[in-house]
């Protein structure tokens, strides 16, 4: 497989090498692996931080920016970021109000972020944890135990985001990330493997016809293998998958995501294919969001991700933000 890289040890830093010169506007620590906003730590402003993996660009690391997130940690490869990271992010942001963590749930990124926890408040930052568990595939999976985190992550960090940029104290902004992650169910599905630079061939085994329902933004297996199926096919188990466990009623946010090695002229169509699922039973639309955004290096799928929004959520969904990644309204 040719990867556009130098060598498969140098991927992470090189990238944050270019993340630095494509966005001054960002504080990009390439040594200690740490994304701030420049103007951090903002007076009077509660924090947010997260990270994860390398890998699922432009998460997190094309989030951070005025209206999202303060910081993110890139680890490498689909590998956890080290609490040091995470700890140095948090002093690097805290004005005095304290800082929220938005942890996906994946059992290293758990166990570091309690770490850094502990190592930030030993240094009299207050932090608060909110665990992102939207999956509706798999209960547990190679990499976790429970729900495992994926598409909801980013109404997290939005909404969230953009309470702290309002000047929300800090058990407002923690209580709307939850209620976000707990109004929030996702699906995903490969028709492809992802393939990561240090192996540099397929992560996992899929045959030519097939695919994977309900794989994992890690290449975790999901429910089922079935011979390929349209984008029609494919929208209507995806959907049903998420709204036999959403629960509610209302309107909701829709995040139709690519996992990296889908054209938007697919996920375009596949997103047409979503809404008239969604228009089919019943479930009014409030907000789309088409793209690749939540991703698994080139693996060639997509993923669903609906949240139930009440009028404050998609209020503060459609508050400014400007970051790398996701821009509108500044």
């Amino acid at each position: 497989m040719k990867m556009l890289i130098n060598v498969p040890e140098s991927v992470v830093a090189d990238a944050l090498r270019g993340m630095a010169a494509a966005h001054p506007e960002l504080t990009v620590d390439v040594e200690n692996r740490v994304v701030v906003r420049g103007d951090a730590p903002v007076a009077d402003k509660v924090g947010l931080v997260s990270g994860g993996g390398s890998g699922h660009e432009p998460l997190h690391g094309g989030f951070v920016g005025p209206g999202m997130l303060d910081a993110a940690c890139p680890g490498e490869v689909f590998t956890s970021p080290v609490p040091d990271q995470m700890a140095r992010a948090a002093a690097a942001v805290d004005s005095g109000q304290g800082v929220l963590f938005v942890v996906k749930n994946y059992t290293g990124d758990v166990l570091n972020f309690d770490m850094a926890a502990e190592l930030a408040e030993d240094e009299g930052v207050q932090v608060a944890k909110v665990l992102v568990d939207d999956d509706v595939a798999v209960t547990d999976s190679l990499y976790t135990a429970g729900r495992r985190g994926t598409g909801a992550t980013l109404f997290v960090e939005k909404i969230a985001g953009a309470a702290a940029q309002e000047g929300a104290p800090l058990e407002r902004v923690e209580a709307l990330a939850r209620q976000v992650n707990e109004s929030s169910r996702s699906f995903g599905v490969a028709l492809a493997a992802c393939t990561t630079p240090a192996k540099g061939s397929a992560t996992f085994d899929l045959p030519p016809g097939e695919l994977e329902l309900g794989v994992g933004i890690h290449g975790e297996p999901g429910r089922e293998r079935r011979p390929m199926m349209t984008s029609a096919e494919i929208a209507d188990f995806a959907v049903d998958a998420v709204l036999a466990d959403l629960g509610g009623a209302g309107p909701v946010l829709a995040l139709v995501n690519g996992m990296g090695g889908t054209p938007l002229l697919e996920l375009y169509g596949f997103a047409a294919e979503v809404h008239r699922v969604l228009r089919e039973r019943g479930v009014p639309v409030a907000r789309t969001l088409v793209g690749n955004y939540v991703t698994s290096l080139d693996m060639a799928g997509c993923s669903v991700t609906l949240c139930r929004a009440d009028e404050e959520l998609l209020r503060l969904w459609d508050a400014p933000v400007r970051t790398a990644a996701l821009r509108w309204g500044m």
